[in-house]
């Protein structure tokens, strides 16, 4: 049996595949970024979802795609983490940006794929190796067009009173928006990036409010120049994109990306479906 997962900081997508790619079983547990997470509460996450409880002594292979695994301290640690639990299965850890290459580019095709979920990343594949120019220093410092970075517009705009009072009308009746709660989930409790991204949805229901327009443009042109525009070749290869943001602003992302003379590729808003496919082709 082989596990195929891929984690973001809010959710992880599990498929269990045979050695013919059959599926066996999908379950979802809470995501699994090792920044963010000690080893209790990812084992935690395990041990709440039967499927892979019940199943973590058949598991021949785990292939594990997740954010926060950018660095090797992180693959090392998380890797270090299933192994103690999946007592019988090789542990392959990349970063999440693999899975979304493999799930959106063609075999040897070069790319510019890029991550638009609750963080945000962006990498070159020349059809054999990822290529990385910028390292991520995590949601405080970058994260540019991020699920969280929309979240943390919302809230100062409507704690600066900057937001339109009929948005921040229908803000307060969506949110539980009390200083003290927001203050608790950004500082006490685990995955506070994957917090500030639950506000997204609401700038995604209300993109064409010129107030959030005015945030959607501001943060796809910034993810556009600090990301993909480290690239030379950005104008000469397609740019992909996975992640529920990417997939939600389609429009606005093609039209920024126009703008600078590149051309969108294929947009998803999860890579898994495609990990199936590059596993039993690569098994």
């Amino acid at each position: 049996m082989k596990l195929l997962v891929d984690s973001g900081s809010t959710k992880a997508d599990w498929i269990a595949i045979d050695d013919n790619g059959k599926v066996l079983f999908t379950t979802q547990t809470l995501g699994l970024n090792p920044e963010v997470l000690d080893k209790d509460q990812i084992i935690h996450r395990l041990e709440e979802k039967f499927d892979i409880s019940h199943n973590k002594l058949k598991a021949t292979h785990l292939f594990f795609y997740g954010a926060g695994c950018g660095t090797d301290r992180m693959k090392n640690y998380l890797n270090d983490i299933f192994q103690d639990y999946f007592l019988n299965a090789k542990i392959t850890v990349h970063e999440d940006t693999f899975a979304a290459v493999y799930a959106t580019t063609p075999k040897d095709e070069e790319a510019i794929v890029c991550i638009l979920g609750t963080g945000s990343n962006c990498s070159y594949f020349d059809g054999k190796t990822l290529h990385q120019k910028v390292q991520s220093l995590g949601y405080i410092a970058m994260d540019d067009g991020s699920g969280n970075r929309f979240g943390r517009h919302l809230i100062r705009g409507y704690y600066f009173n900057t937001m339109p009072a009929d948005l921040a009308k229908e803000f307060q009746e969506e949110y539980n928006l009390d200083a003290d709660y927001i203050k608790h989930n950004l500082y006490k409790e685990s995955n506070p990036n994957a917090y500030l991204a639950t506000f997204a949805k609401f700038i995604i229901k209300h993109k064409d409010h010129p107030y959030c327009k005015k945030i959607i443009k501001k943060e796809l042109k910034k993810f556009t120049k600090n990301y993909i525009m480290q690239y030379e070749n950005a104008k000469d290869v397609p740019v992909h994109f996975i992640g529920s943001i990417a997939f939600y602003l389609i429009d606005e992302l093609t039209a920024i990306l126009n703008k600078y003379d590149m051309k969108i590729g294929n947009v998803l808003r999860r890579p898994i479906d495609g990990l199936i496919a590059y596993h039993i082709l690569n098994k």
